[in-house]
């Protein structure tokens, strides 16, 4: 997927983004949660997927998760990716989306949210970009902004902050960086 793919309103608005918030189910991870005899339970995380998300944070976007499931492996793995918000536990998204907005001044449309499943299209009607893997729920495909040509805990999060990159003019200087080691 490349930037010239989306639409002119879409590529306008997602230059506008200042903060990425995530499911982490289906987005971050496959959606797949394994459980071991004692009940322990373990998720993939793409690589590429946590390099990006800490890249950008040099560029000035926030990143956070809400996810509807209370997970140890989910919140290590934020606190890892240095997320500025960490929401886990509620299926009731919106209303932490209003606290958000709230207590940090930033308009819905200054917001990007990844979501692959039906819990997530009230939070995805508010924000300014709404996205969403290739693999996600298919009422969710049918409303979203950007279908990600990618699925979720395989780089869908990735090719989401590079469209980022190159739509707020800073592709460029990102692998500039990489290059002279400014990461």
């Amino acid at each position: 997927m490349t930037l010239e793919e989306l639409s002119a309103d879409v590529r306008l608005r997602l230059g506008q983004i200042r903060m990425l918030l995530l499911d982490v189910d289906g987005v971050l991870t496959d959606g797949h949660i394994h459980l071991d005899d004692n009940g322990v339970e373990s998720k993939a995380f793409y690589t590429r997927d946590g390099f990006a998300l800490v890249w950008v944070k040099q560029y000035g976007l926030l990143t956070g998760a809400i996810s509807g499931r209370k997970s140890p492996a989910t919140e290590q793995r934020c606190r890892d990716l240095h997320f500025d918000e960490i929401y886990v536990g509620d299926i009731h998204k919106l209303p932490i989306l209003d606290d958000i907005i709230a207590r940090r001044g930033i308009a819905p449309e200054a917001i990007a949210y990844i979501g692959d499943d039906v819990l997530d299209l009230p939070i995805m009607r508010r924000v300014g970009i709404s996205a969403a893997p290739s693999d996600s729920h298919i009422e969710v495909l049918r409303r979203v902004d950007i279908i990600l040509d990618r699925p979720g805990g395989s780089g869908a999060v990735r090719r989401f902050l590079d469209l980022w990159l190159m739509a707020t003019g800073r592709w460029e200087t990102a692998l500039e960086d990489i290059f002279r080691g400014n990461f």
